[in-house]
C-alpha cells in the first residue's frame, strides 16, 4: 500500500520534453506527462479509456494527446474531446488527470484525491534553481520498495561498511545521531550527526582546498513519504563549525534524496548534490556528481540483494538493532498516514 494524499515527484523538469511525451509508472499507475503549447506539465492516465491502448504510443496535437489506436483524443483534463467517426461523445469517454506543479526543476505530483492538493505543502529544494548553488540533476532506477532506499538513507552507519572509500570514515559506524520527531499533519525527522575532529571522507577531499583533520555535519531532514533533504559539510577542525560559523575554506553542500515508488518492488530516485564554492567549474560539478554516482551504485547493489532475499523468504523477521531508531521512526510516521488515509475512506 502507499500513501496517495501526498506529492511526489514525477521527474526533474529536463525529463519531459517541450517535444514528445514522458510515460512512468507511478505507484502501480501507468502515467503520461508532456508540456502544453505554453510549457506547462500535464499529467494523464496513460491509458485510452477505449480500449486500454497507452497514450505514450500516440501523438500530441496541441494541448491534446491522440491515442493512434483509434483515434481518441483528451484534453489537458482528461476529457475525450473527438472520436472520428462519432459526432456525440459519451461523459464517461474520460481518463484521469492529475495535478502537477513544477517547482525547483522538479515535476510534483499528487496521485490521491484531487480536491485535497495544496502547493503550499510541498517541500522546498531551493538550492535545485538558486544562482546561490550549482548542481547536476541524477536519477537512478531500484528494483527494490521504496522504503528500504528510505532505510538506507535514514541509516549513517553503513556508511563505514558499504562506502569506506566514498563517502564513509570507520567514525561513522559508532557514532550516534541526534534525531527529533514531529508528528504534526505529515510528520518530519530530522537527524543531526557531527564529527568532530575526523577524517574528511575521500568525496570531500577531492575538491577541499586545505588538508587536515576536520569538524563536519550531516544534517539530515526527512518528510514522509521519501523526501530528503540534507545540510552537509567540512571544517578545519576548531573553527567554528558546531557554533555555526562556516569559515571561507569551509564545505558546504545540500544533498536532495528522493524516491517514488514504482511498484511494490521498484522505485524511482531523485539525487542531486548542491555545492555554494566554484560555481563556475564544469568540471568540479561532473566530479562531485560522479562521486554521488559511485556511492549510489555502492547502495543500489545492496539494496536491491536485500530485495531479493525478501522476496525469497518474506515470512523471516528483521531484527532491530539501536542504530535502526531513525528508520524505525520514518517507517511509522509512512504506517501512521497509511492508516489514516484506510480510515478516512472507509468512513
Amino acid at each position: 500500500m502507499f500513501i496517495k494524499n501526498c506529492w511526489y515527484v514525477a521527474a526533474w523538469d529536463i525529463e519531459v520534453p517541450e517535444e514528445g511525451m514522458l510515460s512512468r509508472t507511478l505507484l502501480n499507475e501507468p502515467v503520461l506527462m508532456y508540456r502544453d503549447t505554453q510549457g506547462r506539465v500535464v499529467a494523464l492516465e496513460n491509458r485510452c479509456c477505449h480500449r486500454s491502448a497507452p497514450l505514450h504510443l500516440g501523438r500530441k496535437e496541441g494541448d491534446c494527446v491522440r491515442c493512434m489506436y483509434h483515434g481518441l483524443k483528451f484534453d489537458p483534463t482528461g476529457a475525450c474531446v473527438e472520436i472520428p467517426g462519432q459526432d456525440k461523445i459519451p461523459p464517461k469517454t474520460c481518463i484521469k488527470s492529475y495535478p502537477v506543479v513544477e517547482r525547483n526543476r522538479l515535476v510534483w505530483i499528487w496521485m490521491g484525491e484531487p480536491e485535497k492538493a495544496n502547493s503550499d505543502d510541498i517541500v522546498d529544494y531551493h538550492w535545485h534553481d538558486s544562482p546561490e548553488w550549482r548542481m547536476k540533476p541524477g536519477y537512478i532506477h531500484y528494483k527494490a520498495n521504496y522504503k528500504l532506499i528510505v532505510d538506507n538513507l535514514l541509516d549513517f552507519t553503513h556508511l563505514a561498511w558499504v562506502h569506506p572509500t566514498t563517502l564513509g570514515t570507520e567514525s561513522a559506524a559508532a557514532l550516534k545521531p541526534v534525531i527529533e520527531r514531529n508528528t504534526d499533519g505529515n510528520g518530519t525527522l530530522t537527524i543531526r550527526r557531527w564529527y568532530i575532529d575526523d577524517e574528511m571522507p575521500n568525496l570531500h577531499k577531492k575538491v577541499a582546498k586545505f588538508e587536515g583533520r576536520v569538524d563536519r555535519w550531516q544534517i539530515y531532514q526527512w518528510s514522509p513519504p521519501a523526501l530528503l533533504r540534507m545540510d552537509a559539510g567540512s571544517a578545519p577542525t576548531g573553527t567554528g563549525a558546531p557554533e555555526g560559523t562556516r569559515v571561507p575554506e569551509a564545505l558546504q553542500f545540500r544533498h536532495t534524496s528522493i524516491q517514488t515508488p514504482e511498484t511494490e518492488t521498484t522505485s524511482h530516485y531523485w539525487f542531486c548534490q548542491a555545492r555554494n564554492f566554484e560555481l563556475e567549474n564544469a568540471q568540479m560539478t561532473e566530479s562531485i556528481f560522479q562521486s554521488v554516482v559511485e556511492a549510489f551504485e555502492e547502495d543500489r547493489t545492496m539494496i536491491e540483494a536485500q530485495q531479493k532475499i525478501l522476496d525469497q523468504v518474506p515470512q523471516r523477521p528483521m531484527i532491530p538493532i539501536a542504530a535502526d531508531s531513525g528508520l524505525n521512526q520514518a517507517r511509522w510516521l509512512i504506517d501512521r498516514l497509511i492508516k489514516l488515509e484506510a480510515e478516512e475512506g472507509s468512513a
